[in-house]
């Protein structure tokens, strides 16, 4: 053999000796998709579940997850589905053809709804960290799950504080026609009648919404003790001042869209006073939740709202694939459907729904511009 043509195949003999040693563990890449509203009025809640996502993964990559008998790398692909029904279908699409193993989302009920269709005709496993229409788990689908409490248990518990520990009966409720608004205002209605109050005014407004001098024009008129508003923080800030400086003297309440420090930043003194509620209990008290913030905080910046939800999301989601050893939707789906899984936010199992077991509601207050809170009602899921 001619020493050119020698050398040429010892070339490729190395070449071929080397490639196992360039992928030693013989790792797979697996797809986690996410989607919230990552522009527009809710970006900074979009891309707080992000980064909570995103730390649940780079966590992961750390400890050298080994499925099949493959070490596992997680890869992200987020997308922003702009808090709109429409683009969240044209993500929840796109997502599938990115050939995800399951997805963490999405933020808002109105898009989680919409996008669960997608996913479950796809066979892909979906679990929202902060969607809580009831009607997001009634559709039957077997993808579908949620590891925080649904807006049954807290228009309930919101119902129950408005008339009990608020004293109010009369009861004036504003609801942005979203899927989460539109939901938590019928829980809340139907709670707070049940506790003896009298809704004298419900009104609607919409999520591109600014002014409300007319809408809440129309509440002052029927002098209620309080006004229930249904919707999200870039809504609730404004809406808050405006009823200063309408001069309604009465107790504003929100559920969970309007905990949040941009809520304070948005209503400035208005913010003063107003209460709202948050499926969990405070992150101080959550199994992980101080340690969990200091990372997040180094890492990120301030919690707004769901993190803690989107890491433990993420969490569960690899507990099932680990479980079943398979990072296929088909073969995890019933490990993660029977999970008893020990996550920063609370110890998460699912009922035949997919909705979270044992849920709990914290309410909040603004005292010296910072939410503080006052009781937590409900179990933790302990």
């Amino acid at each position: 053999m001619p020493r050119y043509y020698l050398l040429l195949l010892i070339a490729a003999l190395l070449t071929g000796c080397g490639k196992p040693a360039q992928n030693p563990n013989n790792e797979l890449t697996v797809r986690i998709g996410a989607s919230a509203p990552l522009t527009g009025p809710q970006a900074h809640i979009g891309k707080d579940n992000e980064s909570g996502t995103r730390m649940a993964i780079d966590d992961a990559n750390t400890r050298g997850i080994v499925i099949g008998g493959r070490k596992i790398h997680f890869e992200l692909i987020s997308e922003d589905d702009q808090a709109d029904p429409k683009t969240a279908t044209i993500v929840a699409q796109k997502l599938v053809d990115s050939k995800v193993s399951g997805v963490i989302g999405h933020l808002n009920s109105g898009t989680t709804i919409p996008a669960s269709r997608i996913y479950n005709d796809n066979g892909i496993v979906q679990i929202s960290p902060s969607a809580t229409a009831v009607a997001y788990t009634t559709q039957g689908f077997k993808t579908a799950f949620r590891v925080m409490a649904n807006d049954a248990q807290q228009g309930l518990v919101l119902g129950q504080y408005a008339t009990k520990n608020l004293g109010a009966a009369k009861i004036a409720v504003i609801d942005d026609q979203t899927g989460y608004g539109q939901g938590l205002a019928d829980q809340f209605i139907k709670s707070a009648q049940a506790n003896g109050a009298t809704i004298v005014a419900h009104e609607y407004t919409n999520d591109k919404a600014y002014d409300f001098t007319a809408v809440l024009t129309k509440v002052k008129s029927k002098q209620p003790d309080l006004l229930f508003y249904a919707g999200m923080d870039p809504q609730a800030g404004p809406m808050a001042k405006q009823l200063k400086s309408l001069a309604l003297n009465l107790k504003f309440l929100m559920g969970d869209g309007g905990y949040t420090p941009q809520f304070i930043k948005l209503a400035g003194d208005a913010a003063e006073g107003s209460y709202a509620s948050l499926p969990g209990v405070p992150l101080a008290k959550m199994p992980g939740g101080s340690e969990f913030e200091k990372r997040f905080v180094a890492k990120y910046q301030p919690i707004q709202l769901y993190a803690p939800y989107c890491y433990d999301a993420v969490n569960v989601l690899i507990a099932a694939m680990q479980k079943a050893d398979s990072v296929e939707p088909a073969k995890y789906l019933p490990a993660l459907a029977a999970i008893s899984y020990d996550g920063v936010t609370a110890n998460i199992k699912f009922d035949a729904k997919g909705d979270l077991q044992g849920g709990a509601i914290t309410l909040y207050q603004v005292k010296n511009g910072k939410w503080q809170a006052l009781e937590t009602l409900g179990t933790a899921g302990h």
